[in-house]
Order: C-alpha cells, then sequence, then structure tokens
C-alpha cells in the first residue's frame, strides 16, 4: 500500500537513522538526514535522500535543537518526523512542536510521553489499568523520615529511582536504614544533572530479578496488540547489552498474562504507534510494572525476527493515519534471536568510550545474520554521542541454535582502530550460565570483574608487560616489519584475569 507520507526526517543519527532510511526506502518514501559538521560522513548521511546540517558537534546545537530541526522539516518540505530513539524521542515538547508545524509525529501523542515519563504517575495509571506494580511510594519523596517508616515496613533493600529518569541514572539501591538520607541525596543530585528535576520515589528492591518486556502496536482507533517478550536482563549498570527474544521464563501462560497487561497499559494511556511496557520477572514468576517507553527501542530487531513484524514499517504505517490492519502473529515466537550491542567502549578500562577511526570492519554475514550499523572502515566515532558501533542479531531454530551462530557470528565480527565490547560479547555467550539461561539482572556483577587489569597483576607482570611495551615502542620507531606469531591465536588482554580464553586472531598479526 502506497502510504499518504511522502518525505520522512529522521531526527537521529548513526544505526538507528539508517534503520529507518531503508523502512523508508521499502515503502518508497524520500527520507531527509539530519547531521552536525562533525557527521557529515556519516553512513545515514550518505544513504538519506537528502542531507542537511543542523548545527555544531554538541548535541545541544544539533541534535537537540528543535527549533532547527523543525525548521528544515519545513524548509525541505517533509510531511513527517520521525526520533528514532534518544536524542529527542521521548521529549513531549518537541513532538508537540512537530504537530504544532503541522507535520505528522512517528510515535505517541505528547501526553503520552508525558505520562509514561512521569515514573510516579506511570505507576499510579498501570495500577488503574490492573497491572502488577512493586510496593512503593504513592508519589515523589517529601518528608524523607516518613517515607523511611513506609519503606521499612515494605522491607530492605529499597530502590530509590527519579521521577523523570529511567536508564540508571537518579537510581540508587539502598541496603539498609542507615543509607537512606544519603541515598536520597545522591540519587536527587543525578536526578537533577540528568533530567532536570530532582523528584525521587522508592520502591522496593526485587532481588535477581529477570528484565522481561513486552513490544506493543497501537492505532488511533483504540486497537492495540502485544508482540510477545524480549529479555533483557545481561545490563551493566542498568544498562542493556544483550537481549533475546523469547523469554527462557515465560510460558505460553505468563506471556499471554504480561501481554494482556502491556495492552491495557498501552490503551490506559491512550498510546498510538510502537511502544515497550517493561517489567520485573521474579525467582517465582511474578511479574512487577516497570516503566514504558514511549518509543522505539534500542532491541526491537528480535521481535522483528521471532515475529516477522517490520516495526519501523508499521510505525509509519500506523502514523499515516490509513487504516492499520494488525500484523498476524498468532504463529509466533518463531524460533530464537539474540542481540549484541557493540560498542566503542574499552572493557578493559571500565568501559571508558573509545572515539577513534575504524580502520578496519568487517561484519559478519550468512544464514541467520543480521547487523544495524552505522559506519564503514573509514568512519570516526566522535566524542559527542553514544559510542554505539552496531548491534548484531542472530537467529536460530531454537536458543541453543542461535547461540551457535552468536559464537560464530561474534569471531567473524572485526573492527580495529577503536577499542569495542565485542570481546566481551563473545565471553558472555560462552559462559555456562548463559548459556543455561541463568540470565538475572546481576548477571555481569555475578561473573565478571572489570577493575583495571593493573589492580589484578602482581610486580613481575607490570615488568614483563612495560618491558613488552617498550620493545613494541622501539620496533615501531625502528618501522620493523610485524612480529611474527606461531600458531594462529593470541592471547587476549582477557586472560589477564586468569579466567577468560585466547581469542582467535588471523596469523601474523598481533
Amino acid at each position: 500500500m502506497q502510504l499518504p507520507i511522502k518525505r520522512v526526517l529522521i531526527a537521529n543519527r548513526g544505526e538507528i537513522a539508517v534503520r529507518v532510511i531503508r523502512a523508508c526506502r521499502r515503502l518508497g518514501i524520500d527520507s531527509v538526514a539530519v547531521f552536525s559538521e562533525v557527521d557529515r560522513d556519516a553512513l545515514h548521511v550518505r544513504m538519506a535522500d537528502y542531507a542537511v546540517c543542523i548545527g555544531a558537534p554538541q548535541p545541544e546545537k544539533s541534535y537537540l535543537n528543535m527549533g532547527r530541526i523543525i525548521e528544515v522539516a519545513r524548509e525541505i518540505g517533509a510531511d513527517a518526523v520521525h526520533p528514532g530513539y534518544g536524542f529527542l524521542a521521548e521529549n513531549a515538547h518537541f513532538a508537540g512542536y512537530v504537530e504544532d508545524a503541522g507535520l505528522i509525529w512517528i510515535g505517541p501523542p505528547p501526553r503520552a510521553i508525558t505520562d509514561m515519563g512521569d515514573k510516579v504517575k506511570a505507576r499510579a495509571i498501570m495500577k488503574r489499568a490492573g497491572a502488577p506494580i512493586v510496593p512503593g511510594s504513592d508519589g515523589p519523596i517529601g518528608d524523607e523520615d516518613a517515607a523511611l517508616k513506609e519503606a521499612t515496613v515494605a522491607g530492605f533493600p529499597i530502590v530509590i529511582k527519579a521521577v523523570a529518569g529511567g536508564g540508571g541514572k537518579g537510581m540508587r539501591v539502598v541496603n539498609s536504614p542507615n543509607d537512606w538520607h544519603s541515598s536520597i541525596e545522591t540519587a536527587r543530585r543525578e536526578a537533577k544533572g540528568a533530567f532536570g528535576d530532582p523528584s525521587v520515589y522508592w520502591e522496593k528492591y526485587i532481588l535477581q530479578p529477570r528484565h522481561v518486556e513486552i513490544q506493543i502496536l497501537a492505532d488511533k482507533n483504540g486497537k492495540a496488540i502485544s508482540l510477545n517478550e524480549r529479555e533483557c536482563s545481561i545490563q551493566r549498570r542498568h544498562q542493556k547489552v544483550i537481549e533475546e527474544s523469547p523469554s527462557v521464563v515465560v510460558d505460553a501462560d505468563l506471556r499471554k498474562r504480561m501481554g494482556d497487561a502491556a495492552v491495557a497499559a498501552a490503551e490506559a494511556c491512550g498510546y498510538v504507534g510502537a511502544g515497550t511496557v517493561e517489567f520485573l520477572v521474579d525467582k517465582d514468576r511474578n511479574f512487577y510494572f516497570l516503566e514504558m517507553n514511549t518509543r522505539l527501542q534500542v532491541e526491537h530487531p528480535v521481535t522483528e525476527w521471532v515475529t516477522g513484524v517490520d516495526l519501523v514499517a508499521e510505525q509509519l504505517h500506523i502514523a499515516s493515519g490509513v487504516e492499520w490492519t494488525p500484523p498476524d502473529i498468532s504463529h509466533a515466537p518463531f524460533g530464537h534471536a539474540i542481540q549484541f550491542r557493540i560498542y566503542a567502549e574499552d572493557p578493559q578500562n571500565n568501559f571508558l568510550p573509545s572515539p577513534g577511526t575504524i580502520t578496519t570492519y568487517n561484519a559478519p554475514q550468512g544464514p541467520g545474520v543480521r547487523v544495524d550499523s552505522g559506519v564503514y572502515r573509514g568512519a570516526k566515532i566522535p566524542i559527542f554521542y553514544d559510542p554505539m558501533v552496531a548491534k548484531l542479531i542472530v537467529w536460530g531454530r531454537d536458543r541453543n541454535d542461535a547461540i551457535a551462530c552468536g559464537m560464530g557470528a561474534l569471531e567473524e565480527f572485526t573492527i580495529d582502530g577503536v577499542a569495542t565490547t565485542i570481546d566481551f560479547h563473545r565471553q558472555v555467550i560462552r559462559h555456562p550460565e548463559f548459556i543455561k539461561g541463568n540470565t538475572t539482572t546481576d548477571f555481569i556483577d555475578k561473573y565478571f570483574d572489570f577493575s583495571p587489569p593493573s589492580d589484578r597483576m602482581d610486580d613481575n607482570v607490570k615488568r614483563a608487560i612495560a618491558v613488552a611495551a617498550a620493545l613494541y615502542a622501539r620496533r615501531k620507531a625502528e618501522r620493523q616489519a610485524p612480529l611474527e606469531v606461531s600458531g594462529d591465536t593470541t592471547a587476549s588482554a582477557w586472560a589477564v584475569d586468569g579466567r577468560l580464553r585466547a581469542t582467535r586472531r588471523w596469523p601474523g598479526v598481533i
């Protein structure tokens, strides 16, 4: 079906901008990329039908510059704006400005964004909709001593959360009453810095839960469906790093109950478009509402693979206002999909960002492999933005088959010039507890040590490394040939902690 939308401006960058461009191309819709000065040669700029520079590298001068983005949309004749995720994707003010400019906002109504962005209000709405809620405060913490009494009745540990927050910012786990006041103070300070709102609330902290979320689609006429679940329990600092679908703990009955709760939540807030309702699942398979993400999720490809639904195309269809027929997913989930977020970060240095130029980029290919990326060989990773390089998504007939596919794809994935998290993912997918499906949110903290390698080395090892570094620097200065190695492996830097395997490398390369 030819949609009435003819030209979409994508108010984002990187792999999500590329993903939206591809969906537009498939539907015969023109795409408009916007870019900062540092992104002039970015992949999304090269791929779009039109591209316009919107400002300096700093996000507030480019990708967060609402006025400039809307100005460009008008000038270039765009019909609609797709926000991707991050930046302005969950900004109700921006959604309102887009609509006030006479453009189509490819997302939920501003009111739904506002209501779900306020975590206290969202809890109240979900409670009215019948979704299970974690015991906690009914509003922002005012009187800290009174709130402490209520929290004590609920039982420690307690988690303090930012009312306007998400993604782990403004969040503190409180293990005893002695830490109550200091934790609130710290959480308020972080919330103020991240969201401009210091308000916080409390919830009972669910120990060793699984993070399971439900993808939903809803149109303007009140039709809403669930597209089943994703498990996102492999997290670092409350940030997801590996996602999969289906979850190993969700059976048909639990899937239906969670799906029904997610659809009820969408209907309760007047939701339109693609959204995600997130839950925590405890060891007894009880589930509790966590939050609702009013945008396309980073991990949407795993749902696409096991349902056969193009979620971006569905977003465009729903936003266009034409009659929408919900996709039939009665067959789903079909097979098993796993996604690995590949970041330009250095796991050996506490995951610090690793900006620079990509000198080698060889993405895996073959059956059951999908790579969503915004880079190429020679692309620059700037310091100003999220350091995601690519998303590797694999599919198999079942979970074991998907894991096997993931192992092979990760071995094939080669990126040089910047540090990446590829090696980290290789270790996780081979961990016996991951293979068993024992993936609670504390998985990384429980099984991996990311303290600096030097903290775990004795003096002899440090001296040996210093000598090796000096020899390497001398050889490089003299422009000698690369050192030869025997066999087809070199020791991965991961091996310094004594637990992680050597990683395969091409013969003759150090």
